[in-house]
């Protein structure tokens, strides 16, 4: 795709503590942190120190990966009653969040949070998110810092 977006880390420091704001808001302190493969993990790290709260990855790869997505940490994590934010770098087509949200269900400890909301995502549950695009009237390709090597 022609048409990129280039993030800076400042633009995503700036977004972690609107998604802090945003939790605080809402009074919702998670016990752990649980970035997802691949995208999530950078901002799951950064997310896990700015709250000081333990991060896992969360292994749930739809896109180009042939393995079976793997809940098992966030299900055990829910089973213990512990509060879990689930981050993305992109909320882009809503697949990956669908399937988390999908496989578990309900669950009022369980929140989901991306750096980015594309409006036109299948999933418009998000709890906490900072910058919204839309790609249907815009379309582009994001390249976060980490993707830039």
């Amino acid at each position: 795709m022609d048409n990129k977006q280039y993030f800076t880390m400042i633009q995503i420091r700036n977004g972690m503590d609107k998604i802090c704001d945003q939790m605080a808001d809402k009074d919702f302190a998670p016990d752990v942190v649980m970035g997802i493969n691949r995208g999530g993990c950078i901002p799951g790290i950064y997310m896990s120190h700015r709250l000081h709260v333990p991060h896992e990855v969360l292994d749930v790869r739809l896109r180009d990966h042939k393995a079976k997505p793997n809940l098992d940490n966030l299900k055990k994590c829910l089973t213990e009653n512990k509060k879990v934010l689930v981050i993305d770098d992109i909320n882009d087509s809503g697949s990956t969040f669908k399937y988390i949200k999908q496989a578990i269900g309900d669950n009022e400890n369980l929140k989901f949070s991306s750096i980015i909301h594309n409006e036109p995502s299948e999933f418009d549950k998000l709890d906490f998110w900072c910058y919204n695009i839309n790609k249907d009237t815009n379309p582009c390709w994001i390249v976060f810092p980490w993707e830039q090597w």
